[in-house]
């Protein structure tokens, strides 16, 4: 059997990453086993649709390196993959439960199904079945009536429904909580139920993947499957993504994820600079877990890896924290040409040189989380003003407001003869300190201080003025100096 996966969204806004672990699960589980990956774009309920939201759906599978085998975009032997090009599919499918005796129509008005849930049961619709046993000779004039209708499919009024799924395993539904199913609306729309059945049988689809949400409609999907005759896909329901948020007292509070805890759209992650394939590669880690505990994944090393079996019950906890070390692990692991590529816009803002880029890429690659981060690091290159001079003071490295105005006094002019090298900056600084029996922090530290204004910068005081420039950064010196002796 060739496995036939379908990652099925709804245009209705962004990615939110549960709809991104759901794809790449499916994904992975169709690529795994040399599989077919499909594309279809559910769009019956209009009440939700939002323009342009198709594009984003395609523009994150590309930018996710999901690369669907069919979908609307493609085509494929078993479109067409938008469900509302596929109306007239539906219908003909309720009429032939009709004819069987396994579906009706449903003629009861808006007023009385409202009246009827106000009274029922919290989580029942509160349908009565009215219509379930009507007369033939009620059926035909109600239509000739023109009286609009749903089409219901007959649920069994007792006994179970039983499932298996690969993550929960076996699953038992009692009958008597389901209702009679809407398959087909009074607008002639299928529900999303229905219309799911029919395109992934259609579709040929051998295993559904979703979230554990799911886990209670299960049993409607099969009463369909068992109607018509047809066999059921396997289940793989994904255990849900829950979010870290603190309390007003401080306590860590673990609830479902949403948007109160951060970002959680793809594009949203990217635009803070996460990159895509560490977002990925973290996201297949919530909710599954490697056979030996590996961490950092390329795509072609998650779909050699990947593991129903390691499909977790319990709920994944989307931590930011780790997200930035995933997305740190992938920076580190890139090749120079990978990290200038990527760096290169954040360069070019900051208008360094092209000589620069070796140094840059040593002393930032190990550094940097997140490419956003360059800008600020580099802040320094090009924005200087009047910064604390309490910075010059330093306990560790035994620098004082008093030892930094006897250091720049002293190596200013030795700055201003060397040899304008990373190599030539830091033997100046090491020799006067080894000529004055200082430890190298000492005159480092006010050095690089001075000529970057600010207490944190990539690398040390040598690479700030390589960075900076000579005689800009000899400028900043003899102005940190005046205003320590002021």
């Amino acid at each position: 059997m060739t496995i036939r996966t379908r990652f099925a969204p709804s245009p209705t806004g962004f990615m939110h990453v549960g709809n991104l672990r759901t794809a790449l699960y499916e994904y992975l589980i169709a690529k795994h086993e040399d599989g077919t990956f499909v594309l279809r774009i559910e769009d019956t309920d209009r009440e939700r649709f939002v323009e342009g939201a198709t594009d984003v759906i395609y523009n994150t599978l590309k930018l996710a390196g999901l690369s669907h085998d069919e979908g609307p975009d493609i085509g494929g032997n078993f479109g067409p993959y938008v469900q509302s090009e596929r109306l007239g599919l539906y219908k003909p499918y309720a009429d032939q439960l009709i004819a069987e005796g396994k579906a009706y129509r449903c003629f009861c008005s808006k007023e009385r199904l409202e009246s009827l849930r106000s009274d029922s049961e919290e989580g029942l619709s509160g349908y009565d079945r009215h219509c379930r046993d009507l007369p033939e000779d009620v059926i035909k004039a109600n239509l000739e009536a023109g009286i609009p209708y749903v089409i219901r499919q007959k649920m069994p009024l007792d006994g179970v429904t039983e499932y298996d799924d690969l993550v929960y395993g076996h699953i038992s539904f009692p009958n008597k909580d389901l209702d009679d199913q809407i398959l087909i609306k009074a607008d002639g729309f299928p529900t999303y139920n229905f219309a799911n059945v029919i395109d992934d049988h259609t579709m040929n689809i051998t295993h559904v993947v979703r979230g554990s949400e799911y886990l209670s409609s299960t049993p409607k999907y099969n009463l369909l499957y068992e109607a018509f005759g047809w066999d059921t896909p396997v289940y793989i329901h994904l255990p849900l993504i829950m979010g870290k948020s603190t309390d007003e007292e401080g306590k860590e509070v673990i609830s479902k994820l949403s948007k109160r805890h951060g970002s959680t759209g793809f594009m949203d992650l990217v635009e803070e600079g996460f990159l895509p394939e560490a977002i990925i590669n973290y996201i297949a880690l919530l909710g599954w877990a490697p056979k030996d505990n590996q961490e950092i994944f390329s795509m072609d090393e998650l779909i050699k890896a990947f593991d129903i079996a390691g499909i977790s019950k319990s709920p994944a906890v989307f931590d930011y924290d780790k997200l930035e070390w995933v997305n740190a692990e992938h920076i580190k692991a890139m090749s120079p040409d990978e990290f200038i590529s990527n760096a290169k816009p954040y360069f070019d803002e900051a208008g360094i040189k092209e000589d620069s880029h070796d140094l840059l890429i040593e002393i930032l690659q190990p550094r940097i989380t997140r490419f956003t981060q360059i800008k600020e690091k580099l802040s320094f290159i090009n924005s200087y003003s009047d910064f604390d001079l309490e910075l010059f003071c330093h306990k560790k490295s035994k620098s004082s407001k008093e030892s930094s105005v006897e250091v720049l006094t002293d190596i200013l002019p030795l700055l201003e003869n060397c040899d304008w090298t990373r190599e030539g900056l830091t033997d100046v600084m090491k020799d006067y300190a080894e000529s004055h029996e200082l430890k190298n922090s000492v005159v480092m530290w006010p050095v690089r201080i001075a000529a970057a204004g600010v207490a944190v910068t990539p690398g040390g005081a040598a690479e700030v003025m390589m960075l900076v420039g000579k005689e800009e950064s000899l400028n900043r010196i003899k102005r940190s100096l005046e205003r320590l002796k002021a």
